[in-house]
Order: structure tokens, then sequence, then C-alpha cells
């Protein structure tokens, strides 16, 4: 029998999280890097303890939210390309509770996130314990329940040599490019102190290999064969290209063969903006270039995409009547999507694989001018976006479906000029070419995806397949964990930052230099253009005093600048495009973090390039403004695919 050491069930978890390596392209990085933590009750005394006593060279942060904490964990891990993660653990309850949306945006987006949510007691002794979920069908559950359909991995700790097998299990699902996602490992309090002589053996160093499998010969014959009889291909790059480190092998492989390519949100940056293939971002928030080749294309390539509603347009976009798609994913799950033909394997050796037997067909595209022409014209646009200017009461903005005192009474009330569009032109102009941004919820990732330029590889960073806002200063400091010599800025709306901003005073605590831009148009402007686009009224998406029964009075004004001052951070109110690149300019100087507060006109973003996206709107309503939208959305699903 091996020599055994006697810790507990916490002191176990901390120093077998402390010797977890990961592995790719015979690169050796430490995996985790530490613990963001609220110490509750149920865990300060127990995993505390063991953090306390003996972290090795785990480093332990305070979060302000545990859900905020978990959103830097995810920002951080994705950054790292998934090689590096930051473990979380809160109390029982509602602190474990704040954790299920983390996970599900983990779990959604493909990012390893391990957290650690205290439980009651395994004994039982003393039930009901603080916070504690009573169900009177049973007493085994708790609110650690509810991580089990957001988490890859689920287990419940009931005796301590329990651990052992857990965090294996969680460490093969983490390290798995093709199934990686949220893991849970809930704790009962005792169990937590009690301990074990665990075999040392345990606690030996371990180097997780993230492998590159090439797709079998078979399937990459079906594909090659399926393209080689293409006239018109497009390929889509999509999230797996970018934690493969596939996209200059990508771009070789479009180039050398004539093909196009578009982006989705969490592709954007794997491939260079510069590149004469790039069409910028596709699908319901893409760009003209993307989806006028794409409603052409005879065969569509998606490479690490999870292809969903709004990168296919719900099934609508690609309209060629003989259109066969072609997937190449490491996740058997996502392969099989589009009833596509599909190759299993990495990003990076697949696409190489699928290129040597082009080659040896001599095969090219057919295109000829198609895909110049429309750079060309999308260029035009994004300069037209760029320069829109508030002109006064006859000022129009890009979105006509509006409250038609909102736009006049915003200006009135805030003296903002600013329009959405240039702003996001004017930040692109200033900033460093090598700087990091971040977006997720709201109508400001919908822009990004179409007007933002980069050729930093991950110098885009985009929380959309969850969408979850709220996730946007939280990130800043998990990008900022992962780049920390880089500039890094995040774009946000005021309703987002409304949801969740308390993550800033762990910006301030850790000392890091970030820059958090916050929109605002007195609402949650994405949502009101979706109801007004359908014939819904503006109905309690401005922010505006109510009536008692629904928020019909005047907007109500926010300063957000002071809300930065609060807390310390460098602030600046900017009320026009001079003044926002005088800002940034400043900013630049700062050591501190930064906060800027732009009074952004309502109703100033982007609209749809050729696009739909297939909503709920009632087949059935009194209104004829619904009756009107309800004829285009049901022309949009009868044109889509069914599956």
């Amino acid at each position: 029998m091996s020599n055994t050491t006697r810790l507990t069930t916490a002191q176990a978890i901390v120093k077998f999280l402390d010797n977890q390596y990961v592995s790719m392209d015979g690169v050796e990085t430490k995996f985790v890097e530490g613990f963001f933590t609220i110490f509750g009750h149920g865990i300060a005394v127990g995993l505390g303890e063991a953090l306390d006593t003996n972290p090795g060279g785990l480093k332990v942060m305070q979060g302000r939210n545990e859900q905020g904490m978990c959103h830097v964990a995810i920002a951080f891990a994705k950054q790292n390309c998934r090689k590096r993660i930051i473990a979380c653990a809160s109390s029982v309850g509602p602190g474990a509770a704040n954790m299920v949306t983390a996970c599900a945006t983990a779990t959604v987006n493909n990012i390893p996130l391990l957290v650690f949510p205290a439980d009651t007691f395994a004994s039982r002794q003393p039930d009901p314990v603080l916070q504690q979920l009573e169900q009177s069908s049973s007493l085994a559950v708790s609110t650690n329940d509810a991580f089990k359909p957001v988490c890859k991995y689920w287990d419940r700790i009931t005796r301590p040599e329990q651990v052992m097998t857990a965090l294996i299990s969680a460490m093969r699902v983490l390290t798995d490019p093709a199934e990686t996602g949220a893991c849970c490992i809930a704790l009962p309090q005792d169990v937590e102190g009690e301990s074990y002589d665990f075999p040392t053996y345990f606690f030996e160093k371990r180097v997780h290999r993230i492998t590159r499998p090439v797709a079998v010969e078979e399937e990459l014959e079906d594909i090659a064969a399926i393209i080689a009889g293409a006239k018109k291909p497009l390929v889509i790059v999509g999230g797996g290209v970018r934690y493969s480190g596939a996209g200059e092998v990508v771009e070789s492989f479009c180039q050398e063969f004539g093909i196009p390519f578009g982006e989705t949100q969490a592709g954007k940056s794997a491939c260079k903006s510069s590149h004469p293939m790039c069409l910028g971002g596709i699908g319901v928030t893409g760009t003209y270039a993307s989806n006028h080749i794409a409603k052409d294309a005879d065969v569509v390539i998606a490479i690490g995409s999870r292809m969903s509603d709004f990168t296919t347009s719900s099934k609508r976009l690609y309209q060629h009547e003989g259109v066969k798609f072609v997937t190449i994913n490491n996740c058997r799950f996502h392969a099989y999507k589009m009833d596509a033909v599909k190759a299993v394997g990495d990003a990076k050796v697949t696409v190489q694989a699928l290129g040597a037997k082009l080659r040896a067909r001599g095969w090219k595209s057919a295109y000829t001018n198609e895909i110049t022409e429309a750079k060309a014209v999308w260029a035009k646009e994004m300069e037209r976006l760029g320069s829109i200017e508030y002109t006064g009461d006859d000022f129009d903005p890009i979105i006509k479906a509006r409250d038609p005192r909102t736009v006049p009474e915003y200006v009135k009330l805030t003296g903002g000029k600013i329009t959405q569009t240039a702003a996001l032109a004017a930040i692109r102009r200033v900033i460093d070419a090598d700087a990091t941004i971040i977006t997720a919820g709201g109508s400001l990732p919908s822009c990004m995806q179409r007007m933002w330029t980069t050729d930093k590889r991950g110098g885009y960073h985009a929380e959309y397949g969850y969408s979850c806002m709220g996730y946007e200063v939280a990130a800043t400091l998990g990008v900022k964990f992962a780049e920390p010599d880089n500039e890094v800025y995040c774009v946000v709306g005021d309703s987002s930052f409304q949801m969740l901003h308390s993550e800033i005073m762990t910006i301030q605590q850790e000392k890091k230099k970030v820059n958090i831009l916050i929109f605002d148009n007195c609402g949650f402007g994405c949502i009101n253009n979706l109801e007004m686009n359908h014939g819904i009224g503006s109905l309690a998406t401005e922010f505006r005093y109510t009536d008692g029964k629904k928020p019909t009075g005047d907007l109500i004004p926010v300063d957000y600048a002071k809300i930065g001052e609060g807390y310390g951070l460098k602030s600046y109110t900017c009320r026009t495009i001079a003044e926002l690149e005088a800002a940034l300019e400043d900013a630049k100087k700062q050591t501190v973090a930064c906060l800027f507060d732009l009074k952004v006109i309502p109703k100033t973003m982007t609209d749809g390039y050729e696009s739909w996206w297939n909503v709920g709107l009632a087949d059935v309503s009194e209104k004829e403004s619904v009756r009107k939208a309800w004829e285009g959305v049901k022309e949009g699903r009868d044109e889509a695919r069914k599956y």
C-alpha cells in the first residue's frame, strides 16, 4: 500500500487542484489559477480553512456577487483558450443559486468552469440549516440540484474519499474540447471538514493532454467530395477555430481555394478582419457582405460552430435551392446539425487534411468578382455608419419603430448627441490595435459583430451563446487577468450595467486597469426594437416613470460617471464624439480603472442586413400592427428549413 496523507476533504481539493496541468502542442500550462469565492457560512470554515492554511500556488480572490465572480472566471478561461481556469466557491443556498446562471453561460459557450457550492449537512443532524431549501418530497434535494441541467458534470460529496473520483471526472470534462462546460461539485458542510487518509499518488502532478484528433479518412472523403462539387461555397468560422488556434490555417485554406468566410460571435477575431476573404459577421447580426454571399452559397462549410439561430438566421439565410452543409467540429453533437455531412475532429488538423484532398483534386471555387463587390458595398456602409451625426430636431435615426417622444426627450434631458454607430467607429479609431474588446447582451453585440474589426487574434471577446446581460463588467477583470499587459475594454449597455456591475469593487481590489464604456440610451434598446418592430407598443423597455400600471412617464436619467467615481474609478461623461475621443486618449495615461458614461441617442444602433429572426409572435391579435408583423414572421417560417 502506498503512503497516505491525512487531509480534510477541502484540503484535498486544494492540494489536488494545485497540481493539475494541461499540455497542448507540447506546451504545458498550469490549469488552475486559483479560487474566486464569497465566504458565506457554508464554505468559510471548510474550504476557507484549507485555502487559509495552505493554498499552495493558488490565488484566493474575493468576489462581490457569485454570478459576477463566475463571469470573471469564464472570461479568464475563454481568453486563455480554455487552458487555464479559476475555480469558484460559494455558500449554501442563495450564494449557490447565484452561480447557476453562470454555469449555464459556461456550458452553452463550451467554456470550462469549475464550481464548488456548499451544501447542507450530509449527517442532517442540524437540519434545517441556515439557507437550506427544504423540499417535503425529498430531504436529499438541495439548491445544488438546480445545477444538474446546466452543467456537463455534477456531483455531491457525501464521504471524503468520494472527492478523488469526483475531481478526476471533473478534470476529464473540463479539459475535453468536445465536452467542456460547467462542472459542479457540491460540498456538504460537515464533509468539507471531515478527514481521510488519501493516497499520496492522488496529489502527484497530472498533465491532461489536449489533443488534435483529425477526422477519419472516410469522413474527410465525404466532405471533400461535396466541396469539390461546389461552385460558390462559404466558410463559417466558429468558436472552435479560435480555441483550436486554427485561424491562420483557415485563412490559408480560404485564400488557396478562393472561399469567403463569415464569422460567428465566438469565432470573430480567430481570423484577421483584414483578410481578403473575410466578410465579417454572419447571420441575424451579420454584415451585408456575409449575408449577401450566403444567400447564393451552394455549400456551407461550418468550422467549429454550434450553428445557432443567429448564425443561420433561424435556418432561413441559405437560400440556394440545392445548398448542402458540411461541418468540421470536434463535438459530434454539433457536427450533426443542419443535416450536415460531418467530419469530427480538431479544426486545425482537419482543415489541413481537407486542404490536401482538395489540392489533389485541383479544385477551386468559381467566384469571380462577387466577393470584392460585396466587401466594397459593406465598406461604404461602414463609412456611413461611422459618420452618422445628430442634426437637431430633424434628426432621423436608423431604427424607425419608436415612441416619437424618445429621441428629442433624451437629447434635451441628457445633452447627449452621440450615435451608437459613430461611437463604435470612434472607439475603434482611438484605442490600441492590440487592445481586447468585450461585449455580451443587448444591441451592442449586433453592432459589434457587424462593425468591429481587429487583426489581433482573440481581440474580440463576445459572450453571445447565452447572451447573458451583466457579463461585461466582470469579464473585463477576467480578460485583464489573462492579458495583464494589454488594454481591455468592455462596451456595455445601461441595462446590462444595471443588472450586474458589482465586480467593479473586485477590479479595484485587484488593482487592475480596465476600461468600462457604458452606452446609456435610457432603456433596453434592443428589446424595445424587437417589440416595436413586431407591432407591439413601447412596453416596459424604456426607463420611464410609471403611472402605476405601465412605465409611460418621463425618461429617468442616470449619472453613471458618479457611480464610477464612488468606487474610485477615473470617470468621464461623454456627450459628443469629440468628448469621447478625448476621454479615450486621456484614459490611456491612467493607471486606475476607467469608466465612460456615453450619452447615446436611442435608436441609433445598426439594423438588419438581409437577415431574419424567428420569434414567437402572436398569430392572432386585436392590433392591426401585430397582425401585419405576423405575416412577415409566417413568410420567414415558410422559407426557412424545417430542421
